[in-house]
């Protein structure tokens, strides 16, 4: 692997607590049964940072996500903290984007007002649905009228830039169902909307009791009357399941979809980061159990780093950059793979021949039939 300048890099802050655990949620959770040594957690994801700072000096971060978890239950104080030291620590971008995710259950004005003078100038709100009862359904702590205030305390204490993530296909959604969530979510103005599918991932209490859900053909028909919806309202559908006002799109994720680096601190918290001169791609995995990595931290252990090969860069790259709608210029895939173009060729070719993909001066983006078909064409990269 050959890289021709450093990539861009970002960094994910993970908070792995919660008031309560959903029961579709298979991201690294936990039940915030006691009371919280926010102090020494905080310390320790700093002493992880420091450990990772030769191997990224000299690059400055362009964008932040704090994800869980429900990291909207950190304290100002701690959230100021963390940010005072990390920005001494590394150099910050000037147009950096910090995002923090926030459950609205959890927030008032006072505290969307705390957070923005601590340094976040983006929300990332957990909406899922408008509607009590899928509230409930969903195990979701807050109610339809908390939603409702929570994006409106935001907006008054200042955020002009946030997303609202709505979930689709609920149990026992109607299509009008689905399109009402949409259509109350819009009438907020979001600068950012994130509209996904529920889906049973394994090891979740409705995997092993799914409730009633709405049949495959059921759940492309929401999606497709609500990406219209969506796009009506003047929306840029520029990722699978992303949609922005005009450059209003998540930095953070772009990064990720563009296969940029990316620090990860916290518990269970997974990191990239490209050695551009010595031509190697590292990954980085920290002890999921909050207490294990607290301690593992102080003991001086920093997890699990592995070297990542060229078929699976070339697998990752696709997996992340066929996400977005519009495609991308091949040379983002030498720039940020450090691979020659001639791997990708009988890929193409294949891909080409199936009406999967099309290249145009050298353009790659997917056609329509490809995009329904989009876990096939990641597949081909196996």
């Amino acid at each position: 692997m050959q890289f021709s300048q450093p990539l861009p890099l970002s960094l994910y802050v993970h908070y792995p607590w919660c008031i309560q655990k959903c029961p579709y949620c298979d991201f690294n959770s936990h039940t915030l049964k006691q009371e919280l040594d926010e102090s020494a957690y905080i310390d320790a994801m700093l002493k992880q940072l420091e450990q990772t700072l030769p191997q990224i000096w000299g690059r400055p971060i362009k964008s932040i996500f704090f994800g869980g978890g429900t990291p909207s239950l950190f304290s100002e104080e701690g959230i100021n903290r963390f940010l005072s030291q990390a920005r001494a620590l590394l150099g910050f971008n000037p147009q950096i984007e910090i995002t923090l995710e926030a459950n609205p259950g959890t927030v008032d004005f006072e505290k969307f007002a705390m957070f923005r003078k601590a340094g976040i100038n983006r929300l990332s709100m957990g909406i899922q649905s408008f509607d009590g009862e899928k509230l409930k359904a969903l195990g979701r702590i807050h109610s339809s009228g908390e939603a409702k205030r929570a994006i409106q305390a935001a907006k008054d204490a200042g955020f002009d830039n946030f997303n609202l993530d709505l979930m689709f296909a609920l149990p026992n959604q109607s299509l009008e169902e689905a399109i009402a969530d949409v259509e109350q979510a819009l009438e907020f103005s979001p600068p950012h909307l994130s509209h996904y599918q529920l889906t049973l991932e394994p090891n979740t209490p409705f995997f092993k009791q799914p409730p009633p859900l709405p049949d495959d053909d059921a759940a492309w028909e929401m999606q497709e009357a609500c990406q219209k919806v969506i796009a009506d309202a003047g929306y840029q559908h520029y990722e699978v399941s992303a949609y922005a006002q005009e450059s209003k799109q998540c930095r953070h994720n772009l990064n990720y979809w563009q296969f940029g680096d990316y620090i990860g601190l916290g518990a269970g918290a997974h990191g990239k980061i490209t050695m551009a001169p010595e031509g190697r791609v590292l990954r980085t995995q920290m002890p999921a159990s909050p207490g294990g990595y607290v301690s593992g931290i102080q003991n001086g252990q920093f997890g699990r780093t592995t070297e990542v090969d060229d078929k699976e860069i070339l697998f990752e790259f696709m997996l992340n950059a066929l996400r977005l709608q519009d495609g991308f210029e091949l040379s983002l895939f030498k720039q940020h793979t450090g691979l020659d173009m001639e791997m990708l060729e009988p890929y193409l070719h294949k891909l080409s021949q199936q009406n999967w993909i099309c290249l145009e001066e050298e353009h790659l983006s997917l056609t329509k039939r490809g995009k329904v078909y989009l876990n096939n064409v990641v597949s081909a990269f196996l």
